[in-house]
């Protein structure tokens, strides 16, 4: 496919689900080689785009660099087409809190394409070929994977280099990828992988092995609380498929599951509070011009007027849980809990290769139902994602089923370093199991 027609399919497919927050607009100046083609998220720096992680408060921001995932994709021959839109500042499941476009589900235009990742998701699925840089704190790649229909990996926390992320939470943070199928993925996690001397996080990572097997999972009870019946059901017929395949399923308990969402939100907002602090409107994006006023004043008309209100909210959150009186009652109790659930997921791998659930409780939600939901319903909306996530374990969120027409994934979570493993399981799925395209796909 030439530059031209590519940017044609791109056109296409952003005016009707709304996927970028900008996009290569001039096929005349990039009519290159290619090997391939990729869209970033938009919480990552790139020199050609402007980086506004779905924030009003920095529009106009343009980095003079590029992440080094998005570096190291075009040193292997990728054409990045544009930034995808997203929740601002990742802050959301559905990538309705954006101020940059509320991306929609390729399946069907009146329902969500999931969050944070939305629009990377919608790429991957609608773009032949394509390959979506996406990003997870607390599910925000298997979320929209799940919605949209399309393979997402989130490696384990450090086997990606953070550098040129904007922040939501250091210690959560990680770079991933979503494509239409794991063959994708495969090719190219290797080049966004390894030590990178700008991320220490990144320094202590083993050589990336691509071999490894599932052989056997373990399905937690815990994992099976609050589905919709249909999800459930679908969940025990893909279940059932792994059996079949010569996969053994166990079932089984971890408790630690349960308290995995509070430690997750107590955790993320704490950080992002602290994160958000550097956009008063002196160094990024949207500058106040007039000056004279006291600090706060300044301050809280230039966040007061730049960000939405979920991350108002979040804010919020987390500078309460940091505060004097309440840090050992909330963030120190949070973390022990983190802690406890490394313990566990660590428990089940010394007898099995995986922990298996479904991605998320329920298919891609209309935009009625989203708005009618309050703020702890759509938190909970995470409470699958939210575990291997906090425990900086590499995950994957395959579709498992079609319910009425909507895909519905399955996710499955391995040790640290181990995302050959996974990408073995899904390349065997995949074998068996036959994935459809949303009607219109470029």
């Amino acid at each position: 496919m030439s530059v031209m027609d590519l940017l044609a399919a791109v056109r296409d497919a952003d005016e009707r689900h709304r996927i970028f927050a900008e996009r290569l607009e001039d096929p005349l100046a990039y009519e290159v080689e290619h090997a391939f083609h990729f869209s970033a998220k938009d919480n990552l720096c790139t020199s050609d785009f402007q980086a506004r992680a779905g924030s009003r408060i920095l529009e106009g921001y343009r980095p003079p660099f590029d992440a080094t995932a998005v570096a190291r994709l075009r040193q292997a021959g990728g054409l990045l087409i544009g930034k995808t839109n997203m929740d601002e500042f990742g802050f959301g499941s559905f990538s309705t809190n954006s101020a940059t476009g509320v991306p929609r589900n390729p399946y069907d235009a009146a329902r969500s394409c999931g969050g944070s990742s939305g629009g990377a998701a919608a790429a991957a699925s609608m773009l032949e070929g394509h390959l979506a840089v996406g990003v997870s704190t607390g599910g925000s790649i298997s979320c929209p994977a799940s919605f949209c229909g399309v393979v997402g990996l989130t490696p384990t926390y450090g086997r990606v280099s953070r550098w040129g992320l904007i922040d939501y939470g250091n210690s959560l943070d990680k770079i991933g990828l979503l494509s239409a199928s794991s063959g994708m993925i495969r090719r190219y996690l290797p080049a966004i992988s390894g030590p990178d001397p700008l991320d220490p996080t990144s320094q202590v990572q083993p050589p990336l092995d691509m071999s490894g097997q599932i052989r056997s999972v373990a399905v937690p009870e815990e994992a099976l609380t609050g589905l919709s019946g249909s999800m459930r059901a679908a969940f025990e017929d893909a279940v059932a498929r792994l059996e079949r395949m010569g996969v053994e399923v166990r079932r089984g308990a971890m408790p630690a599951l349960r308290f995995a969402l509070s430690a997750y939100y107590i955790l993320a907002t704490a950080e992002a509070s602290t994160n958000l602090a550097r956009y008063c409107g002196m160094r990024y994006g949207d500058i106040e011009q007039e000056t004279d006023q006291s600090f706060n004043e300044f301050f809280s008309r230039v966040r007061s007027r730049g960000l939405g209100r979920e991350a108002k909210r979040r804010i919020l959150l987390g500078t309460f849980c940091r505060m004097v009186g309440f840090r050992d009652r909330y963030y120190i109790k949070a973390l022990q809990v983190r802690e406890l659930i490394i313990r566990e997921y660590e428990e089940q791998f010394r007898s099995v290769d995986a922990v298996l659930t479904p991605t998320m409780p329920f298919v891609a939600p209309r935009f009625d139902e989203i708005e009618s939901m309050s703020a702890l319903e759509t938190y909970q909306a995470d409470f699958l994602t939210g575990p291997p996530n906090l425990a900086g374990l590499p995950h994957i969120s395959i579709p498992c089923a079609y319910i009425d027409g909507l895909p519905a994934g399955m996710q499955l979570v391995a040790p640290r370093w181990e995302e050959g493993r996974l990408l073995s399981l899904a390349e065997r799925w995949e074998n068996g199991f036959e994935y459809r395209r949303p009607e219109g796909r470029a």
